[in-house]
């Protein structure tokens, strides 16, 4: 089983990673652009009975840091 987890920083929260990607995407002419938001995108192969309620547990120990990052499980 998988599971994939998006990590994201919380609205509010300098995102100083996003601002650089969003000033290069300008300079480069895609002037489309009004705003980024970095993040990351971990993938788990978990063992067959884990549960949704145990990938929680693991972004809520070590995955996030849920005082300035958001996070959303995806079990599929």
């Amino acid at each position: 089983m998988k599971a994939t987890v998006t990590v994201m920083l919380k609205n509010g929260v300098l995102d100083p990673q996003g601002a650089a990607v969003k000033s290069a995407l300008l300079g480069m002419g895609f002037d489309g652009v009004q705003d980024v938001r970095q993040g990351k995108v971990i993938t788990l192969d978990l063992a067959d009975g884990t549960s949704q309620d145990d990938v929680t547990a693991m972004c809520e120990k070590l995955l996030a840091n849920t005082v300035i990052e958001s996070y959303s499980v995806d079990m599929g």
